[in-house]
């Protein structure tokens, strides 16, 4: 079943490191490929200090998660690691959401995780080890084609894809990755989980952001940012004031909850002014957006980029994570990588991600992704409409 590690050799010649966060997808992930006769070896990243998500349920790589890891690797018999990756980390992950978040962002640090810590220093340390394959417990597909090269395709369970927060991959990267689970749905890795005695079966997912274990992000971007959550207005698409605020880092495109202003129609957070701190909101129908202009854009489909988009290309795009992948129009041009939704989307936020994607063979392959940095709004009149506040 897992010959889909595409190694040259017998599996007891192949040596393979295993990320292991102590959750039931990268234990599996390190018992399967031991069953296959891998030699594995077991990693776990201590990422950020973790004695406050300790016993926090839907935190990852907590306390816990390190013992679970380590657990994991005794009754599977494999070497166990555990680095020390804080001050990498912070650097890379924490500051950075920190940054995107004040600057009137919405981030995805795990996208960034993935690209700077797993599969650049990670990656790095595998080697260091021998290992000629990192694995993780992503839901993936990784699959090699018949010219060598290596693609990447959404999880046969939609519900559990994961390629979203793999758009940064590099081709590089894809040669050494590899993802056993991307063709399993969640309910057969349990049951796997329950056939190689693990004790972490029926362990619950991971809900938040690692290091928030609490779920209240601003309290690590004012301790970060001084000043982030400086107070300004809200106002509606006209400039008319409608209230105050607290801080924009409380406030995402798309939002309606906290809001506190009392007016004759429901208003969602349009677009978050950094440089001004102000929060515009406006009627639903200001969230819709036909036009999206990336930046930090990583191609992994066939050849160059500039060549594959030479002309607007067909695709599907994925603005959230929770969203389907929508119909659209990608495009090169001088300021950069569009995306035309042609169905148009709601909500879509700077700084979340954009990830494209191609029918092949039935099935929808990864062409890469890139940063929002701005969304165009699909009525151009709803920018000068003025709301009415009940008094």
């Amino acid at each position: 079943m897992l010959n889909s590690l595409d190694t040259q050799g017998h599996p007891r010649d192949t040596r393979v490191v295993v990320a292991m966060s102590g959750g039931v997808d990268s234990s599996v992930t390190a018992a399967l490929l031991k069953a296959e006769g891998y030699d594995v070896v077991g990693v776990t990243l201590q990422l950020y200090d973790h004695g406050a998500a300790t016993h926090r349920k839907g935190a990852c790589c907590a306390g816990r998660d390190i013992h679970d890891a380590r657990a994991v690797a005794a009754r599977l018999g494999i070497p166990h690691y555990v680095l020390d990756y804080e001050a990498r980390f912070k650097e890379a992950v924490i500051d950075r959401f920190a940054e995107s978040y004040a600057a009137g962002e919405t981030p995805v640090p795990c996208v960034e995780c993935n690209r700077s810590i797993k599969f650049t220093d990670l990656l790095a340390t595998a080697r260091e080890l021998g290992a000629s394959v990192l694995a993780t417990g992503h839901y993936v597909v990784n699959r090699r084609h018949a010219d060598g090269s290596h693609a990447l395709y959404r999880a046969h369970d939609p519900d559990r894809d994961q390629s979203y927060f793999l758009f940064a991959t590099t081709r590089e990267q894809l040669d050494v990755l590899r993802f056993p689970l991307g063709g399993l749905p969640k309910a057969r890795v349990r049951e796997l989980a329950r056939e190689f005695g693990l004790a972490i079966s029926d362990k619950q997912d991971s809900q938040d952001i690692c290091f928030v274990p609490t779920g209240h992000y601003a309290n690590i971007i004012e301790r970060l940012r001084p000043g982030a959550a400086a107070p300004g207005e809200i106002v509606d698409l006209s400039g008319k004031v409608l209230g105050q605020h607290d801080g924009i880092i409380h406030f995402t495109v798309g939002q309606r909850k906290g809001l506190k202003i009392a007016a004759r129609e429901p208003l969602y957070v349009v677009r978050l002014e950094a440089e001004t701190r102000r929060v515009v909101v406006g009627p639903r129908a200001a969230l819709a957006t036909r036009l999206i202009r990336l930046s930090d854009v990583n191609w992994i489909g066939d050849g160059a980029m500039d060549d594959a988009l030479s002309a607007r290309r067909e695709v599907f795009v994925k603005v959230r994570s929770t969203r389907a992948p929508q119909p659209a129009w990608l495009s090169l041009t001088r300021g950069g990588i569009e995306v035309e939704l042609t169905g148009g989307e709601e909500g879509v936020a700077p700084g979340q991600a954009c990830v494209f994607y191609v029918s092949a063979d039935g099935e929808a392959r990864m062409l890469g992704g890139g940063f929002i940095r701005s969304a165009e709004a699909a009525v151009a009149t709803l920018r000068t409409e003025s709301i009415a506040v009940h008094a």
